[in-house]
């Protein structure tokens, strides 16, 4: 690696680790020296290498994380006030709130709640599909002591929900579009891979690979969506260059197990999101989605564990 990739890769793994400093503490004041020390930069450089590398000021991206979580929870959380939303993302006073929201999306919170519904669509590409009432049962698993469900979707094969453990994860961030962009998925795994490799990171009981996606695609617009490809590594593994770290707390989640082509996981998301969630008795948490790859693609298809963070209604 020549001096200037090594400095490149540097300044990228700085800014991505401001970046998840500032997703976990959005709801705190954050001031422009606090991220410049997580960053290690002075004031005056962390600003424009943040700029260059996330296409946004720190301000900028604050604001928009802000607004666009709150839009989330706005349908997430019907029952909660605008003022406890406002509060949990970071706005301490429900006027700037306001004034803010309507700003960034156009309508006021209160429209906005009452004229929209939730559908996060993250996968690779873009669906159209239209899908048949595929609605899911549910059934007691004497074997695993759990609830699972029965399914008539034809691309599903199981669906559980079930309590994840924290796990630490080594990762790529990429900061763009990547619907539909397959060659994009392959070359992140393959340079997260080739560092994770000589490592000895890769393989193992507990290992997984998985997709973190940062933001809902229907409310960033494409060249500000983040999404990180992760696998899994012991606590302790030291980090350098792009290569970042972050910690995935402990949570439930729904579990759905997909073997899908590149061009099927948008049904997939679609049936996750319309057709079990109304009938499952959860709702969704304020955590990350992702999916887990438990196995190699196999003539083109994909199995995938399309994870989404659940609690009680």
């Amino acid at each position: 690696m020549t001096e200037t990739n090594y400095l490149q890769s540097e300044y990228v793994s700085r800014i991505n680790r401001t970046l998840d400093y500032i997703e976990t503490n959005i709801d705190k004041p954050l001031t422009l020296a606090e991220l410049a020390g997580v960053a290690n930069f002075s004031k005056f450089h962390f600003n424009r290498i943040f700029h260059s590398i996330s296409g946004e000021t720190p301000f900028q991206f604050i604001m928009r994380v802000r607004l666009e979580k709150a839009a989330a929870l706005l349908l997430l959380n019907k029952k909660e006030s605008l003022s406890v939303i406002a509060q949990k993302c970071g706005f301490s006073d429900i006027s700037i709130f306001s004034r803010n929201f309507k700003g960034h999306l156009g309508i006021s919170a209160s429209q906005y709640r009452a004229t929209k519904s939730y559908n996060r669509n993250f996968s690779q590409t873009d669906s159209n599909s239209s899908q048949a009432d595929e609605r899911p049962s549910p059934y007691f698993c004497f074997e695993l002591n759990t609830i699972k469900w029965r399914t008539t979707m034809k691309l599903n094969k199981s669906v559980e929900v079930k309590d994840l453990p924290k796990m630490t994860l080594a990762y790529i961030r990429h900061i763009g579009p990547y619907q539909g962009d397959e060659k994009l998925f392959e070359r992140l795994f393959t340079r997260l891979f080739a560092w994770a490799g000589p490592r000895g990171l890769i393989g193992g009981k507990d290992f997984k690979s998985l997709v973190i996606y940062h933001d809902d695609p229907n409310l960033t617009i494409g060249d500000k969506l983040r999404m990180s490809v992760c696998i899994t590594v012991p606590p302790e593994t030291k980090v350098d260059g792009e290569i970042g770290k972050m910690e995935l707390e402990a949570a439930k989640y729904v579990i759905a197990r997909f073997e899908v082509t590149s061009q099927e996981f948008p049904q997939a998301w679609d049936w996750l999101y319309g057709q079990w969630f109304p009938e499952s008795g959860y709702q969704f948490d304020e955590k990350p989605c992702f999916e887990i790859y438990p196995e190699e693609p196999k003539d083109g298809k994909f199995v995938v564990d399309i994870c989404v963070p659940v609690k009680p209604l």
